[in-house]
């Protein structure tokens, strides 16, 4: 090649080059900061990002106004700018140049609410969720100006700056958009925007079956002195090393407790053992209620069958439904199964090998780690089916047996993975949101809190709530939540519940300024943890926001109690009405309406007697009664409503451990 030449085609590829530079320059903005998104109106709105033009500047424009904002690029490439935002309106742009122009199109100015809390949250329209009418919310589901962000789930150890979205980031809600998207945030919007006409953007961000605890910061839990140390093992380098060191010699421990030794010669899931000793329990239920109250470990179950001749030999489904937490499932001695998670439906295949013989022995090992433990099946019947379909049940009494209990050991190690560690999903999920202005917050979390003995929710849901509140910037951020719904059996006497504790622990967080609660513990499913009716969830939590931020004349809480007092055999109650008047929707006594007790602590249903915005109640069985509670149990009937249709929460005047 000749010099001339050579010359020519270097100065081609320095030209190229650097024309490569200068494509590659463009701004980068944080994940979530693009088209279609909405902006919280009338503030002083954060955005952010990088730049490969370190120590230049960067041009901000922005459409409303015509404003054009000029920030510096520090030398790390970062930058960052505030927005003055009008009232809502739009659409705009928002042109970003920093020698290379970047437009942001179809920008909306409104309501931004960060969504978030556990799988009634997550629930989608479709999906896993189908929630009620799913098809016919989907197809009529049409709002340009609401705008939908989905975060996917991830954990961090450590507090991130950024986040992934899913779906591209910001969406228009439209029947492509919607299906996949929570239930209860959607509808909430849609009651907000249907009634005020301000544009809304919603960022979701849940993870099912998650505890509170993981979605507070460090700063957020320090004053809860227990996961002090667990946040510190954590973020350690080593943290996987250790935890697997420390439950190897806590398993060790837990082999040698273990009275059933799985895996042994004469363990309690070989094929033939006598179980005549072992005590009685009805399938379902949970074995704590009363058989072995406040105990968790590992239960061993059996349960002996006779089979139809036909289906000797053949392929047939053992069916279980939900078991609290943790199986190990063997039938005629042999192994068919094991799943971990309390809310995971069961369901195994016995091979024509293993099913041969006319009697059918199941053995089940159940590890239960907190609250209430069991065989409780939700919404399957427990039941063989045979291999033409037809069916066995496995409803009614099994034998069962402790093969350890956890207080007689030392506390087991946390785990290192997963989810539900303190501060891991505050570190990924929400951390990275906390300089974007939102309007407030809607949360829908607790049930996997009732599992959590030591777990103090009426300190830990305040705590999240100034929590966030600092992290935002903003000490009177809203916080509007749902109450726990109602769910499993109906009971005919009261008993201990710690669904009717947790809800009560939400009810008084409603002390805290600015906060708002959904009461729904009479829209739930008694078999299903997942109702499907999440549009009344939405407006309830609509309700709040409209009468509270946006100025609308609408009821939002069924009635409040102001105060009580005893005369004589009778306790008196005094409601605000929080509407126009109280209405009592039937009398039935018997399932979680209005009970009271005297100092034995004994309740009893009671007769009820309603006089204006007053309720008084008496029993037979208490004549100087001193406690009254109202719906408490795991599935109470409300009875208790005001003229809007809006029903009282549970409540309870006594602070007794039971």
């Amino acid at each position: 090649m000749k010099v001339k030449d050579y010359r020519k085609v270097m100065m081609l590829l320095i030209l190229a080059l650097t024309g490569l530079t200068v494509a590659q320059a463009k701004v980068q903005l944080s994940n979530f900061i693009g088209d279609n998104m909405v902006l919280q109106q009338k503030e002083k709105v954060k955005i952010w990002g990088t730049s490969t033009f370190s120590g230049q500047h960067l041009n901000v424009n922005t459409s409303w106004n015509n404003k054009t904002y000029q920030v510096q690029i520090n030398q790390q490439g970062q930058w960052e700018v505030y927005l003055e935002t009008p009232v809502y309106g739009g659409p705009y742009q928002i042109t970003l140049d920093d020698g290379d122009k970047l437009t942001l199109n179809n920008i909306l100015i409104g309501e931004v609410w960060f969504c978030s809390g556990q799988s009634n949250m997550e629930m989608p329209l479709a999906g896993w969720g189908k929630i009620n009418h799913y098809q016919q919310e989907i197809n009529s589901a049409n709002f340009p100006n609401i705008r939908i962000l989905q975060i996917p789930k991830s954990t961090s150890n450590l507090p991130i700056t950024d986040s992934k979205v899913e779906t591209g980031g910001w969406n228009s809600v439209s029947p492509q958009s919607i299906a996949e998207f929570s239930a209860t945030a959607y509808f909430f919007a849609r009651e907000i925007y249907e009634k005020t006409g301000i544009p809304i953007g919603l960022i979701h961000s849940s993870w099912g079956g998650t505890i509170i605890e993981t979605w507070m910061s460090r700063q957020g839990l320090a004053p809860f002195t227990p996961y002090t140390s667990m946040i510190e093992k954590i973020q350690r380098p080593d943290a996987q090393e250790l935890f697997n060191k420390e439950m190897e010699v806590w398993n060790t421990l837990a082999d040698k407790q273990d009275k059933g030794k799985p895996g042994t010669e004469g363990s309690w899931l070989s094929r033939n053992i006598d179980i005549r000793a072992w005590d009685n329990i009805s399938i379902p239920s949970y074995y704590d209620k009363n058989l072995f109250p406040g105990m968790d470990g590992v239960i061993y179950f059996r349960k002996d069958i006779e089979l139809p001749k036909h289906w000797i030999g053949r392929n047939i489904r053992l069916i279980l439904g939900t078991v609290d937490d943790n199986d190990i499932t063997y039938v005629n001695g042999q192994f068919v199964g094991e799943t971990n998670g309390y809310n995971l439906n069961r369901n195994y295949t016995i091979s024509g090998v293993i099913n041969d013989q006319p009697s059918l022995h199941i053995a089940m090992r159940v590890f239960d780690g907190g609250g209430e433990g069991g065989i409780y099946s939700g919404s399957e019947q427990p039941r063989l089916e045979g291999p033409n379909g037809e069916t066995l049940s496995l409803v009614g009494e099994w034998k069962c047996k402790v093969g350890y209990d956890l207080n007689q050991l030392p506390p087991k190690p946390n785990t290192m993975e997963g989810p539900n560690r303190p501060t891991v999903l505050y570190n990924a999920m929400v951390q990275p949101f906390v300089d974007f202005k939102i309007k407030g917050v809607i949360w829908y979390q607790g049930e996997s809190n009732t599992e959590t003995k030591d777990s103090p929710y009426n300190e830990l849901l305040p705590g999240l709530i100034k929590d966030w509140r600092t992290k935002w910037n903003n000490e009177n951020m809203p916080f509007y939540y749902v109450q726990l719904a109602n769910f499993k059996d109906k009971i005919a006497h009261p008993e201990p519940s710690s669904w009717a504790i947790l809800r009560d622990a939400q009810l008084s967080t409603l002390k805290v300024p600015h906060t708002g609660m959904a009461v729904i513990a009479d829209i739930g499913e008694a078999g299903d943890i997942h109702p499907k009716n999440k549009q009344d969830v939405g407006k309830r939590l609509a309700f709040i926001a409209l009468n509270k931020l946006y100025g609308k004349t609408i009821a939002f809480s069924g009635p409040s109690l102001k105060n009580w007092s005893i005369k004589g055999h009778e306790v008196q109650l005094n409601f605000d009405p929080m509407g126009k008047k109280l209405a009592l929707k039937s009398l039935d006594k018997t399932n979680g309406g209005f009970t009271i007790a005297g100092k034995d602590q004994v309740f009893y249903p009671a007769e009820i007697k309603q006089i204006g915005r007053k309720i008084r109640l008496s029993a037979k069985e208490v004549s100087a009664p001193v406690a009254v509670r109202y719906g408490w149990a795991d599935n109470p009937d409300l009875i208790l409503y005001n003229d809007a249709g809006l029903p009282a929460s549970p409540f309870r005047t006594d602070n007794w451990n039971n």
